[in-house]
């Protein structure tokens, strides 16, 4: 029996297998709305039969956009764009589908990534960053803002306020975005908070802003309903953020009910040196698994279903998810079950897909 297509719980929430579609960025919405773009995208995935769909980074605030282009949930239009695109993967699907919540912080206001990425200036539809400290992500950049306590509040509030439009939509999980170099990632490591207050310096005061903000969105989300984490367990930079850290914060973050830790790493620094390779963050997964009571997720070029399968059974993680991926190839999750043996689940319109060889891999229970 095949561990990748077994049922798992994130808290209340069921899950056919462990599969997860992890966010990815589109850089395609207009004034933070879903468009047509994300219909497409995100129905394409939606029959998929993998266990779990995630929605990209969304931004809680016009500001925390990583670019003008971001998906956000700060407005009535934005809350009214993505109810109208989910009621039609709904129609058409049964798939769970959470959402990533986030704050870009110095690394806001940039282009898309095929229009160069670098940071847009105020003179072309630009803004001004903030982060814990006024500490730029690359020399040429404008330093951001450092965030004060109103300006703390603000945040922490523009969390909350997202994670209640996010129930309203009755969105099945939200993943608060701590990784990848954006605003929470920014107050943990080191590197980029250098702050003298109870902000920053000891591992403590750098991990309160982060722990404040999942507190809020806990309280703002139904508790009938999972929130975790994703996480960058090393700046892959001396003297960062690196695993130890992150095995504190997974302790301190379990404690305070968050459903799993999503475990990836880097983003912080232009300085980083990554050793990129098949399964190359499985070991920091694995690493937190063993020391934290917390459901992890894996996650970092896991390319084969026998990738996949063995992170399962090894104990690296207890889901693993795909990002670029299953944007090549989208029925990723039918062709692992038919490599591992295993039955997936798959539209009624598509059951006459079913190559001969691989009898009995579609779900055709109606």
């Amino acid at each position: 029996m095949s561990k990748l297509f077994s049922s798992y719980k994130i808290g209340p929430l069921e899950l056919s297998n462990r599969i997860i579609i992890a966010p990815m960025c589109q850089y395609s919405a207009e004034e933070g709305s879903a468009t047509d773009w994300h219909l497409i995208h995100l129905g394409n995935l939606a029959l998929s039969g993998a266990g779990l769909l995630i929605l990209e980074a969304t931004a809680v605030s016009p500001e925390a956009r990583i670019s003008p282009a971001d998906l956000g949930l700060y407005s009535d239009a934005n809350e009214e764009a993505l109810a109208r695109m989910l009621a039609t993967i709904r129609r058409h699907s049964d798939i769970p589908v959470g959402m990533q919540i986030s704050h870009a912080g110095r690394k806001a206001s940039t282009a898309p990534p095929w229009d160069g990425g670098g940071q847009v200036g105020l003179e072309s539809g630009g803004w001004q960053t903030e982060g814990p400290s006024a500490l730029p992500y690359a020399g040429t950049d404008r330093p951001p803002i450092q965030l004060d306590t109103a300006g703390l509040a603000r945040v922490r509030d523009a969390f909350a306020h997202t994670a209640r439009r996010a129930a309203r939509l009755g969105l099945d999980m939200l993943e608060l975005h701590a990784a990848h170099g954006y605003l929470l990632h920014q107050f943990l490591s080191p590197l980029s908070n250098q702050r003298d207050d109870q902000y920053g310096g000891s591992l403590e005061n750098r991990m309160r802003f982060p722990l404040e903000v999942f507190d809020a969105v806990r309280a703002a989300f139904p508790s009938d309903r999972p929130v975790g984490v994703r996480i960058s367990a090393t700046d892959w930079v001396e003297g960062g953020w690196d695993v130890d850290q992150s095995v504190a914060f997974s302790h301190a973050l379990a404690a305070r009910g968050s459903a799993y830790v999503h475990v990836s790493s880097g983003g912080l620094s232009a300085q980083q040196k990554i050793e990129v390779g098949p399964g190359y963050q499985l070991a920091f997964a694995r690493e937190i698994k063993r020391q934290v009571a917390v459901p992890v997720i894996g996650v970092g070029m896991i390319t084969t279903p026998e990738q996949a399968e063995s992170a399962i059974r090894d104990g690296s993680a207890d889901l693993v998810a795909l990002a670029r991926g299953i944007l090549y190839d989208p029925r990723w999750p039918w062709h692992a079950a038919a490599a591992l043996g295993a039955q997936v689940k798959a539209p009624k319109q598509y059951w006459r897909s079913q190559p001969a060889a691989y009898k009995g891999l579609f779900q055709t229970d109606k």
